[in-house]
Protein backbone atom coordinates (compact mmCIF):
# COMPACT_ATOMS: atom_id res chain seq x y z
CA UNK A 1 0.00 0.00 0.00
CA UNK A 2 1.31 3.51 -0.64
CA UNK A 3 2.52 5.36 2.26
CA UNK A 4 0.95 8.77 4.04
CA UNK A 5 1.88 11.65 1.20
CA UNK A 6 5.00 13.48 2.21
CA UNK A 7 5.42 16.60 3.67
CA UNK A 8 6.30 18.32 0.51
CA UNK A 9 8.70 21.48 0.71
CA UNK A 10 7.10 24.01 -1.24
CA UNK A 11 9.30 26.68 -2.91
CA UNK A 12 8.53 30.13 -2.02
CA UNK A 13 7.31 33.02 -4.65
CA UNK A 14 10.85 34.24 -3.75
CA UNK A 15 12.69 31.34 -4.61
CA UNK A 16 10.51 30.76 -8.00
CA UNK A 17 11.27 34.16 -9.20
CA UNK A 18 14.80 33.96 -8.60
CA UNK A 19 15.41 30.58 -9.94
CA UNK A 20 13.52 31.73 -13.11
CA UNK A 21 15.81 35.01 -13.47
CA UNK A 22 19.13 33.15 -12.65
CA UNK A 23 18.17 30.43 -15.53
CA UNK A 24 17.32 33.14 -17.75
CA UNK A 25 20.70 35.19 -17.71
CA UNK A 26 22.66 32.09 -17.72
CA UNK A 27 21.32 31.08 -20.62
CA UNK A 28 21.85 34.66 -22.08
CA UNK A 29 25.50 33.84 -20.97
CA UNK A 30 26.06 31.66 -23.65
CA UNK A 31 27.09 28.87 -21.87
CA UNK A 32 25.04 26.40 -22.60
CA UNK A 33 25.34 26.29 -26.20
CA UNK A 34 28.80 24.56 -25.76
CA UNK A 35 28.12 20.94 -26.43
CA UNK A 36 30.61 19.79 -24.15
CA UNK A 37 28.64 21.56 -21.21
CA UNK A 38 25.51 19.64 -22.55
CA UNK A 39 26.79 16.23 -22.49
CA UNK A 40 28.33 17.40 -19.05
CA UNK A 41 25.42 17.67 -17.08
CA UNK A 42 24.02 14.45 -19.24
CA UNK A 43 26.29 12.76 -17.80
CA UNK A 44 25.64 13.80 -14.17
CA UNK A 45 21.74 12.79 -14.59
CA UNK A 46 23.13 9.54 -15.78
CA UNK A 47 24.55 9.15 -12.25
CA UNK A 48 21.95 10.72 -10.32
CA UNK A 49 19.39 7.54 -11.60
CA UNK A 50 22.40 5.19 -11.19
CA UNK A 51 23.72 6.18 -8.09
CA UNK A 52 20.02 6.69 -6.67
CA UNK A 53 17.83 3.06 -7.69
CA UNK A 54 16.87 1.89 -3.68
CA UNK A 55 16.49 5.45 -3.15
CA UNK A 56 13.66 6.35 -6.26
CA UNK A 57 12.42 2.90 -6.00
CA UNK A 58 11.22 3.53 -2.60
CA UNK A 59 9.97 7.03 -3.36
CA UNK A 60 7.83 5.48 -5.92
CA UNK A 61 6.71 2.70 -3.49
CA UNK A 62 5.47 5.35 -1.05
CA UNK A 63 3.82 7.36 -3.91
CA UNK A 64 1.97 4.75 -5.79
CA UNK A 65 2.61 1.10 -4.50
CA UNK A 66 4.52 -0.06 -6.84
CA UNK A 67 7.42 -2.80 -6.83
CA UNK A 68 10.89 -2.21 -7.54
CA UNK A 69 10.78 -4.41 -10.96
CA UNK A 70 8.20 -2.34 -12.46
CA UNK A 71 9.89 0.83 -11.29
CA UNK A 72 13.66 -0.18 -12.44
CA UNK A 73 12.68 -1.49 -15.74
CA UNK A 74 9.80 0.83 -16.77
CA UNK A 75 11.47 4.20 -15.24
CA UNK A 76 15.00 4.31 -14.56
CA UNK A 77 16.75 1.56 -17.13
CA UNK A 78 14.36 3.61 -19.74
CA UNK A 79 15.49 7.21 -18.91
CA UNK A 80 18.81 6.06 -17.94
CA UNK A 81 19.30 4.80 -21.72
CA UNK A 82 17.46 7.91 -23.10
CA UNK A 83 20.14 10.11 -21.16
CA UNK A 84 22.52 8.12 -22.58
CA UNK A 85 21.43 7.97 -25.96
CA UNK A 86 21.07 12.09 -25.93
CA UNK A 87 24.69 12.15 -24.64
CA UNK A 88 25.88 10.19 -27.70
CA UNK A 89 23.93 11.74 -30.58
CA UNK A 90 23.31 15.43 -29.08
CA UNK A 91 26.59 16.65 -30.78
CA UNK A 92 25.34 15.57 -34.01
CA UNK A 93 22.03 16.55 -33.62
CA UNK A 94 23.47 20.06 -32.82
CA UNK A 95 25.81 20.63 -35.55
CA UNK A 96 24.38 23.07 -38.69
CA UNK A 97 23.02 21.24 -41.79
CA UNK A 98 23.88 22.87 -44.64
CA UNK A 99 21.54 23.07 -47.58
CA UNK A 100 21.91 22.47 -51.36
CA UNK A 101 19.16 24.73 -52.32
CA UNK A 102 20.57 25.06 -56.45
CA UNK A 103 23.34 26.61 -58.13
CA UNK A 104 22.30 29.54 -57.78
CA UNK A 105 22.84 29.47 -54.43
CA UNK A 106 25.69 27.82 -53.92
CA UNK A 107 28.49 30.79 -52.73
CA UNK A 108 25.29 31.69 -50.15
CA UNK A 109 26.08 28.97 -48.18
CA UNK A 110 22.41 28.37 -46.66
CA UNK A 111 22.45 26.92 -43.49
CA UNK A 112 20.44 25.61 -40.61
CA UNK A 113 21.74 26.47 -37.55
CA UNK A 114 19.91 24.40 -34.39
CA UNK A 115 19.71 27.02 -31.80
CA UNK A 116 18.41 26.29 -27.91
CA UNK A 117 15.05 27.63 -27.73
CA UNK A 118 15.72 29.56 -24.33
CA UNK A 119 14.44 29.15 -20.90
CA UNK A 120 11.73 26.21 -20.49
CA UNK A 121 9.54 24.68 -17.98
CA UNK A 122 8.66 21.39 -17.71
CA UNK A 123 5.62 20.37 -15.71
CA UNK A 124 5.80 16.25 -14.84
CA UNK A 125 2.76 14.17 -14.41
CA UNK A 126 2.62 11.67 -10.71
CA UNK A 127 2.44 8.29 -12.14
CA UNK A 128 5.58 8.02 -13.47
CA UNK A 129 7.39 10.04 -11.14
CA UNK A 130 11.00 9.42 -13.53
CA UNK A 131 10.13 8.83 -17.16
CA UNK A 132 7.57 11.81 -17.74
CA UNK A 133 9.38 13.91 -15.41
CA UNK A 134 12.94 13.38 -16.23
CA UNK A 135 12.39 12.06 -19.50
CA UNK A 136 11.22 15.29 -21.15
CA UNK A 137 14.46 17.30 -19.68
CA UNK A 138 16.85 15.10 -21.41
CA UNK A 139 15.71 16.80 -24.99
CA UNK A 140 16.14 20.31 -23.20
CA UNK A 141 19.20 19.47 -21.51
CA UNK A 142 21.25 18.20 -24.76
CA UNK A 143 19.38 21.01 -27.33
CA UNK A 144 20.95 23.93 -24.66
CA UNK A 145 17.77 24.98 -23.08
CA UNK A 146 18.01 26.16 -18.99
CA UNK A 147 15.12 24.22 -17.30
CA UNK A 148 13.06 24.49 -14.52
CA UNK A 149 11.34 20.71 -13.62
CA UNK A 150 7.74 21.35 -11.49
CA UNK A 151 7.27 17.69 -9.98
CA UNK A 152 4.17 16.67 -9.49
CA UNK A 153 3.06 16.99 -5.98
CA UNK A 154 0.42 13.80 -5.43
CA UNK A 155 3.83 12.00 -6.17
CA UNK A 156 4.91 13.78 -2.99
CA UNK A 157 7.61 11.21 -2.05
CA UNK A 158 9.03 11.24 -5.52
CA UNK A 159 9.21 15.22 -5.79
CA UNK A 160 11.13 15.49 -2.49
CA UNK A 161 13.73 13.36 -3.41
CA UNK A 162 14.13 14.79 -6.86
CA UNK A 163 14.37 18.39 -4.75
CA UNK A 164 17.14 16.91 -2.86
CA UNK A 165 19.12 15.02 -5.35
CA UNK A 166 19.41 17.83 -8.38
CA UNK A 167 21.57 19.95 -6.82
CA UNK A 168 23.85 17.40 -5.86
CA UNK A 169 24.91 16.49 -9.66
CA UNK A 170 23.03 19.06 -11.64
CA UNK A 171 24.75 22.92 -12.49
CA UNK A 172 21.91 25.23 -11.38
CA UNK A 173 23.13 27.47 -14.33
CA UNK A 174 21.43 24.92 -16.17
CA UNK A 175 18.73 23.00 -14.49
CA UNK A 176 16.57 23.20 -11.06
CA UNK A 177 13.82 21.90 -9.27
CA UNK A 178 10.91 23.54 -7.85
CA UNK A 179 8.33 21.94 -5.84
CA UNK A 180 4.80 23.35 -5.02
CA UNK A 181 1.04 22.54 -5.61
CA UNK A 182 -1.58 24.62 -7.83
CA UNK A 183 -0.02 28.46 -6.50
CA UNK A 184 3.47 27.94 -7.37
CA UNK A 185 2.72 26.11 -10.50
CA UNK A 186 0.21 29.00 -11.26
CA UNK A 187 3.13 30.93 -10.82
CA UNK A 188 5.22 29.34 -13.08
CA UNK A 189 2.91 29.42 -15.59
CA UNK A 190 2.61 33.63 -15.51
CA UNK A 191 6.55 34.03 -15.96
CA UNK A 192 7.77 33.80 -19.80
CA UNK A 193 9.31 30.88 -21.01
CA UNK A 194 10.49 29.73 -24.24
CA UNK A 195 8.74 26.95 -24.10
CA UNK A 196 6.42 24.70 -21.92
CA UNK A 197 5.98 21.03 -21.85
CA UNK A 198 2.90 19.51 -19.56
CA UNK A 199 2.00 15.57 -19.06
CA UNK A 200 -1.71 14.97 -17.54
CA UNK A 201 -5.16 15.97 -18.42
CA UNK A 202 -7.04 18.06 -20.74
CA UNK A 203 -8.32 19.87 -18.21
CA UNK A 204 -5.09 20.95 -17.26
CA UNK A 205 -3.35 21.47 -20.48
CA UNK A 206 -6.27 23.63 -21.68
CA UNK A 207 -5.01 25.85 -18.83
CA UNK A 208 -1.21 25.77 -19.63
CA UNK A 209 -2.12 26.44 -23.55
CA UNK A 210 -4.18 29.25 -22.10
CA UNK A 211 -1.39 30.51 -20.00
CA UNK A 212 1.38 30.45 -22.46
CA UNK A 213 -1.05 32.15 -25.03
CA UNK A 214 0.11 35.51 -23.20
CA UNK A 215 3.71 35.59 -24.63
CA UNK A 216 3.28 33.23 -27.46
CA UNK A 217 5.34 30.53 -26.09
CA UNK A 218 5.14 27.24 -27.77
CA UNK A 219 3.98 24.33 -26.02
CA UNK A 220 4.03 20.40 -26.34
CA UNK A 221 0.81 18.59 -24.09
CA UNK A 222 0.88 14.80 -23.66
CA UNK A 223 -2.41 14.30 -22.14
CA UNK A 224 -3.52 10.55 -22.59
CA UNK A 225 -6.91 9.54 -23.61
CA UNK A 226 -8.84 5.94 -23.94
CA UNK A 227 -6.49 4.09 -26.18
CA UNK A 228 -8.21 1.31 -28.18
CA UNK A 229 -7.33 -2.09 -29.00
CA UNK A 230 -8.22 -4.05 -31.65
CA UNK A 231 -8.88 -7.81 -31.55
CA UNK A 232 -9.82 -9.52 -34.45
CA UNK A 233 -11.09 -13.30 -35.17
CA UNK A 234 -7.20 -14.02 -36.29
CA UNK A 235 -5.25 -13.12 -33.72
CA UNK A 236 -3.71 -15.10 -31.57
CA UNK A 237 -5.76 -14.99 -28.11
CA UNK A 238 -3.58 -16.44 -25.70
CA UNK A 239 -0.15 -14.15 -26.89
CA UNK A 240 -2.87 -11.12 -26.79
CA UNK A 241 -4.53 -12.34 -23.31
CA UNK A 242 -0.90 -11.76 -22.26
CA UNK A 243 0.18 -8.79 -23.48
CA UNK A 244 -3.34 -7.06 -22.75
CA UNK A 245 -3.00 -7.53 -19.38
CA UNK A 246 0.15 -7.21 -18.88
CA UNK A 247 0.11 -3.75 -20.07
CA UNK A 248 -2.95 -2.92 -17.98
CA UNK A 249 -1.58 -4.62 -14.86
CA UNK A 250 2.17 -2.11 -14.76
CA UNK A 251 1.58 0.51 -12.54
CA UNK A 252 -2.21 -0.90 -12.13
CA UNK A 253 -3.26 0.91 -15.38
CA UNK A 254 -1.95 4.20 -14.34
CA UNK A 255 -0.22 5.01 -17.40
CA UNK A 256 -1.43 7.31 -20.74
CA UNK A 257 -0.77 4.70 -22.92
CA UNK A 258 -2.29 1.70 -20.99
CA UNK A 259 -5.38 -0.41 -22.78
CA UNK A 260 -8.59 1.77 -22.19
CA UNK A 261 -10.91 -0.69 -23.90
CA UNK A 262 -11.00 -3.95 -26.50
CA UNK A 263 -13.43 -3.72 -29.14
CA UNK A 264 -13.66 -7.50 -30.50
CA UNK A 265 -15.84 -9.36 -32.50
CA UNK A 266 -19.30 -10.84 -30.96
CA UNK A 267 -17.47 -14.63 -32.62
CA UNK A 268 -14.18 -14.20 -30.45
CA UNK A 269 -14.92 -12.67 -27.23
CA UNK A 270 -15.31 -15.62 -25.45
CA UNK A 271 -12.47 -16.63 -26.51
CA UNK A 272 -10.37 -13.88 -25.52
CA UNK A 273 -12.31 -14.08 -22.15
CA UNK A 274 -11.23 -17.36 -21.57
CA UNK A 275 -7.65 -16.78 -22.66
CA UNK A 276 -7.35 -13.72 -20.20
CA UNK A 277 -8.73 -15.86 -17.16
CA UNK A 278 -6.22 -18.29 -17.08
CA UNK A 279 -3.55 -15.38 -17.76
CA UNK A 280 -4.69 -13.99 -14.51
CA UNK A 281 -4.52 -16.59 -12.61
CA UNK A 282 -1.12 -17.39 -13.97
CA UNK A 283 0.24 -13.81 -13.41
CA UNK A 284 -1.41 -13.79 -9.57
CA UNK A 285 -1.80 -17.13 -8.51
CA UNK A 286 -2.69 -16.17 -5.05
CA UNK A 287 -4.81 -12.90 -6.35
CA UNK A 288 -3.62 -9.54 -6.97
CA UNK A 289 -4.14 -8.53 -3.30
CA UNK A 290 -1.98 -10.80 -2.60
CA UNK A 291 0.84 -10.26 -5.32
CA UNK A 292 3.89 -7.74 -4.31
CA UNK A 293 4.10 -7.09 -7.99
CA UNK A 294 0.56 -5.13 -8.18
CA UNK A 295 0.42 -2.31 -7.32
CA UNK A 296 -2.47 0.30 -5.59
CA UNK A 297 -3.91 3.72 -6.51
CA UNK A 298 -2.28 6.57 -6.01
CA UNK A 299 -4.99 8.68 -3.70
CA UNK A 300 -8.28 8.86 -2.82
CA UNK A 301 -9.44 10.83 -4.88
CA UNK A 302 -8.80 8.66 -7.51
CA UNK A 303 -9.76 5.36 -5.71
CA UNK A 304 -13.21 6.89 -5.92
CA UNK A 305 -13.07 8.04 -9.33
CA UNK A 306 -12.54 4.61 -10.11
CA UNK A 307 -14.98 2.89 -7.33
CA UNK A 308 -17.53 4.95 -9.21
CA UNK A 309 -16.91 3.61 -12.35
CA UNK A 310 -17.95 -0.14 -11.14
CA UNK A 311 -20.86 1.05 -8.76
CA UNK A 312 -22.48 2.70 -12.57
CA UNK A 313 -21.06 0.28 -14.93
CA UNK A 314 -24.44 -1.57 -16.59
CA UNK A 315 -21.84 -4.06 -18.03
CA UNK A 316 -20.68 -7.78 -16.94
CA UNK A 317 -18.08 -8.27 -14.41
CA UNK A 318 -15.87 -11.05 -16.28
CA UNK A 319 -12.53 -11.12 -14.12
CA UNK A 320 -11.99 -9.44 -10.92
CA UNK A 321 -14.54 -6.74 -9.83
CA UNK A 322 -13.16 -6.44 -5.82
CA UNK A 323 -12.04 -3.41 -4.42
CA UNK A 324 -11.17 -2.11 -0.76
CA UNK A 325 -11.31 2.08 0.26
CA UNK A 326 -8.94 1.59 3.19
CA UNK A 327 -6.02 0.19 1.09
CA UNK A 328 -6.91 1.72 -2.32
CA UNK A 329 -7.03 -1.55 -3.42
CA UNK A 330 -8.93 -2.57 -6.78
CA UNK A 331 -8.88 -5.75 -8.58
CA UNK A 332 -7.67 -6.04 -11.93
CA UNK A 333 -11.07 -6.04 -13.61
CA UNK A 334 -12.43 -6.75 -16.75
CA UNK A 335 -15.83 -5.92 -18.42
CA UNK A 336 -17.66 -7.54 -20.83
CA UNK A 337 -20.56 -6.91 -22.64
CA UNK A 338 -20.39 -3.11 -22.49
CA UNK A 339 -22.09 -0.66 -24.59
CA UNK A 340 -21.06 2.83 -25.79
CA UNK A 341 -22.53 4.57 -23.31
CA UNK A 342 -21.16 3.00 -20.31
CA UNK A 343 -19.29 4.53 -17.22
CA UNK A 344 -16.80 2.64 -18.45
CA UNK A 345 -16.52 4.61 -21.27
CA UNK A 346 -17.49 8.03 -20.34
CA UNK A 347 -13.77 9.21 -20.24
CA UNK A 348 -9.87 7.63 -19.93
CA UNK A 349 -9.81 5.12 -17.01
CA UNK A 350 -6.64 5.29 -15.77
CA UNK A 351 -6.91 2.32 -13.47
CA UNK A 352 -7.16 -1.12 -13.01
CA UNK A 353 -10.51 -1.94 -15.12
CA UNK A 354 -10.52 -2.90 -18.88
CA UNK A 355 -13.64 -2.97 -20.65
CA UNK A 356 -14.49 -5.19 -23.95
CA UNK A 357 -17.06 -4.22 -26.47
CA UNK A 358 -18.36 -6.10 -29.24
CA UNK A 359 -18.07 -5.01 -32.81
CA UNK A 360 -19.63 -6.97 -36.02
CA UNK A 361 -16.15 -6.52 -37.39
CA UNK A 362 -13.36 -4.49 -38.06
CA UNK A 363 -15.04 -1.64 -39.64
CA UNK A 364 -17.18 -1.16 -36.81
CA UNK A 365 -13.82 -0.78 -34.67
CA UNK A 366 -12.90 1.70 -36.92
CA UNK A 367 -16.31 3.60 -37.42
CA UNK A 368 -16.52 3.38 -32.96
CA UNK A 369 -12.82 4.90 -33.14
CA UNK A 370 -13.59 7.23 -35.09
CA UNK A 371 -16.40 8.49 -33.57
CA UNK A 372 -14.54 9.62 -30.61
CA UNK A 373 -11.85 11.67 -29.56
CA UNK A 374 -8.11 10.70 -31.13
CA UNK A 375 -6.05 8.05 -28.66
CA UNK A 376 -2.53 8.30 -27.62
CA UNK A 377 -2.11 5.09 -28.96
CA UNK A 378 -3.98 2.52 -30.94
CA UNK A 379 -3.15 -1.36 -30.47
CA UNK A 380 -4.26 -4.05 -32.90
CA UNK A 381 -3.83 -8.04 -32.93
CA UNK A 382 -4.84 -10.30 -36.06
CA UNK A 383 -4.21 -9.87 -39.32
CA UNK A 384 -1.54 -7.78 -41.60
CA UNK A 385 -5.29 -6.67 -43.69
CA UNK A 386 -6.48 -5.63 -39.67
CA UNK A 387 -3.66 -3.82 -39.10
CA UNK A 388 -3.52 -1.79 -42.96
CA UNK A 389 -7.04 -1.27 -42.50
CA UNK A 390 -7.07 0.59 -38.65
CA UNK A 391 -3.89 2.56 -39.83
CA UNK A 392 -5.19 3.85 -42.61
CA UNK A 393 -8.61 4.31 -41.04
CA UNK A 394 -7.83 6.20 -38.13
CA UNK A 395 -5.87 8.16 -36.38
CA UNK A 396 -3.61 8.07 -33.16
CA UNK A 397 -0.52 9.59 -31.26
CA UNK A 398 1.01 6.34 -31.92
CA UNK A 399 0.44 2.32 -33.22
CA UNK A 400 1.54 -0.92 -31.96
CA UNK A 401 1.09 -3.99 -33.49
CA UNK A 402 0.72 -7.20 -31.81
CA UNK A 403 1.71 -5.66 -28.62
CA UNK A 404 1.39 -2.55 -26.29
CA UNK A 405 3.18 0.18 -24.73
CA UNK A 406 6.14 -0.72 -26.79
CA UNK A 407 5.83 2.85 -28.54
CA UNK A 408 7.72 4.22 -25.44
CA UNK A 409 10.15 2.10 -24.93
CA UNK A 410 11.53 2.41 -28.80
CA UNK A 411 14.20 5.33 -27.97
CA UNK A 412 14.32 6.78 -31.63
CA UNK A 413 10.62 6.70 -32.25
CA UNK A 414 8.85 10.17 -31.85
CA UNK A 415 6.37 9.78 -28.72
CA UNK A 416 3.46 12.26 -28.67
CA UNK A 417 -0.56 12.59 -29.27
CA UNK A 418 -2.75 13.99 -31.36
CA UNK A 419 -5.24 16.46 -31.06
CA UNK A 420 -7.33 16.11 -27.80
CA UNK A 421 -4.53 13.41 -26.74
CA UNK A 422 -2.12 15.89 -26.69
CA UNK A 423 0.33 17.41 -29.52
CA UNK A 424 4.09 17.53 -29.86
CA UNK A 425 6.60 15.32 -29.32
CA UNK A 426 9.36 14.40 -27.68
CA UNK A 427 11.93 10.93 -26.92
CA UNK A 428 15.34 10.93 -28.97
CA UNK A 429 15.92 13.21 -31.87
CA UNK A 430 12.18 14.01 -31.65
CA UNK A 431 12.83 15.55 -28.31
CA UNK A 432 15.77 18.08 -28.99
CA UNK A 433 13.88 18.89 -31.99
CA UNK A 434 11.19 20.06 -29.17
CA UNK A 435 13.44 22.20 -27.19
CA UNK A 436 15.66 23.48 -30.52
CA UNK A 437 14.98 27.06 -32.94
CA UNK A 438 15.63 25.57 -36.68
CA UNK A 439 17.33 28.94 -37.52
CA UNK A 440 17.52 29.42 -41.32
CA UNK A 441 20.94 31.45 -41.97
CA UNK A 442 22.02 32.66 -45.34
CA UNK A 443 25.69 33.91 -46.04
CA UNK A 444 26.12 36.00 -48.51
CA UNK A 445 29.40 36.79 -49.73
CA UNK A 446 29.68 40.81 -49.49
CA UNK A 447 33.65 40.97 -49.87
CA UNK A 448 36.55 40.64 -52.19
CA UNK A 449 36.01 38.31 -55.16
CA UNK A 450 33.40 36.09 -54.42
CA UNK A 451 31.53 39.62 -52.95
CA UNK A 452 31.44 40.92 -56.42
CA UNK A 453 30.68 37.62 -58.47
CA UNK A 454 27.40 37.35 -56.17
CA UNK A 455 26.57 41.16 -57.12
CA UNK A 456 26.95 40.74 -60.43
CA UNK A 457 24.73 37.94 -60.92
CA UNK A 458 22.17 39.57 -58.55
CA UNK A 459 22.35 43.06 -59.23
CA UNK A 460 19.33 42.74 -61.99
CA UNK A 461 17.27 42.95 -58.89
CA UNK A 462 17.72 47.13 -58.44
CA UNK A 463 16.08 49.74 -59.46
CA UNK A 464 15.49 50.73 -61.76
CA UNK A 465 13.26 47.90 -62.91
CA UNK A 466 13.43 46.83 -66.29
CA UNK A 467 11.39 43.98 -67.93
CA UNK A 468 15.06 42.57 -69.32
CA UNK A 469 16.14 42.15 -65.77
CA UNK A 470 13.09 40.36 -64.74
CA UNK A 471 13.31 37.93 -67.54
CA UNK A 472 16.92 37.23 -66.69
CA UNK A 473 16.37 36.99 -62.69
CA UNK A 474 12.91 34.40 -63.80
CA UNK A 475 15.53 32.60 -65.91
CA UNK A 476 18.15 32.84 -63.04
CA UNK A 477 15.98 31.77 -59.95
CA UNK A 478 12.68 30.72 -61.66
CA UNK A 479 11.87 26.65 -61.15
CA UNK A 480 9.95 25.07 -64.11
CA UNK A 481 7.65 21.83 -63.79
CA UNK A 482 8.88 19.20 -64.09
CA UNK A 483 5.96 17.11 -64.98
CA UNK A 484 3.24 18.27 -67.90
CA UNK A 485 -0.42 19.77 -67.29
CA UNK A 486 -2.60 17.13 -65.91
CA UNK A 487 -6.31 16.26 -67.17
CA UNK A 488 -8.79 18.54 -64.89
CA UNK A 489 -10.04 15.65 -63.37
CA UNK A 490 -7.80 13.08 -61.52
CA UNK A 491 -6.91 9.46 -62.64
CA UNK A 492 -3.69 7.49 -61.79
CA UNK A 493 -3.34 7.16 -65.10
CA UNK A 494 -3.34 11.04 -66.22
CA UNK A 495 -0.29 11.51 -63.97
CA UNK A 496 2.52 11.74 -65.93
CA UNK A 497 5.95 13.40 -65.26
CA UNK A 498 7.98 15.52 -67.83
CA UNK A 499 11.84 17.05 -68.04
CA UNK A 500 12.23 19.96 -65.48
CA UNK A 501 14.83 22.59 -66.90
CA UNK A 502 14.69 24.92 -63.66
CA UNK A 503 17.78 23.73 -62.25
CA UNK A 504 19.63 23.43 -65.39
CA UNK A 505 18.66 26.66 -66.09
CA UNK A 506 19.87 28.34 -63.50
CA UNK A 507 23.03 26.93 -63.55
CA UNK A 508 23.59 27.98 -67.36
CA UNK A 509 22.56 31.03 -66.86
CA UNK A 510 24.72 31.63 -63.23
CA UNK A 511 27.56 30.21 -64.67
CA UNK A 512 26.98 32.97 -67.95
CA UNK A 513 26.92 35.76 -65.95
CA UNK A 514 29.78 35.14 -64.12
CA UNK A 515 32.10 34.55 -67.26
CA UNK A 516 30.66 37.98 -68.86
CA UNK A 517 31.32 39.85 -65.72
CA UNK A 518 34.78 38.18 -64.58
CA UNK A 519 35.78 35.60 -67.42
CA UNK A 520 39.38 35.37 -64.89
CA UNK A 521 36.95 34.39 -62.19
CA UNK A 522 34.71 31.26 -63.81
CA UNK A 523 37.35 28.59 -63.10
CA UNK A 524 37.62 29.72 -59.48
CA UNK A 525 33.88 29.61 -58.78
CA UNK A 526 33.78 26.25 -60.27
CA UNK A 527 35.83 25.27 -58.11
CA UNK A 528 33.74 26.26 -54.70
CA UNK A 529 30.64 24.30 -56.14
CA UNK A 530 29.61 21.45 -54.24
CA UNK A 531 28.81 18.92 -56.27
CA UNK A 532 25.63 19.36 -57.44
CA UNK A 533 23.26 16.92 -56.58
CA UNK A 534 20.12 15.74 -59.08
Amino acid sequence: MPAAPADLVHNTPEEITEAHRALRESFASGITYDVGFRKHQLKQLSFLLNDNVDAISDAIAKDLGRCKFESVFAEIMLTTNSVLDAHNQCEKWAKDEKIWSGAIWALHHPTVRKDPKGTVLVIGAWNYPISVQIGPMIGALAAGCTVILKPSEVAAHSARLLAELWPKYMDPRMSRVINGAIPETTQLLDLQWEHIMYTGNGTVGRIVAEKAAKYLCPTTLELGGKSPVVVDDDADFNIAAHRILWAKVVNVGQTCIAPDYVLVTKNSQDKLLDAMKKVVKEYFPNGNRESPDFGRVVNDRQFKRLAGILDRTKANVAIGGHFEAPERYMDLTVLQNVQPGDAAMEGEIFGPILPIMSVPNVQGAVDYINANDRPLATYVFGSKNTTNEIIKKTRSGGLVEGDLLLQYVVEDLPFGGSSKSGYGNYHGKAGFDTFTHSRGCVHAPSRGMMGQIAEKALSTRYPPYKDSNLNFMRLLMGKSPNFSRPEKSYSKSSSSSGFGIGKLSALIFLLAAIAFTRPDSLNHFIAQLPKIKS
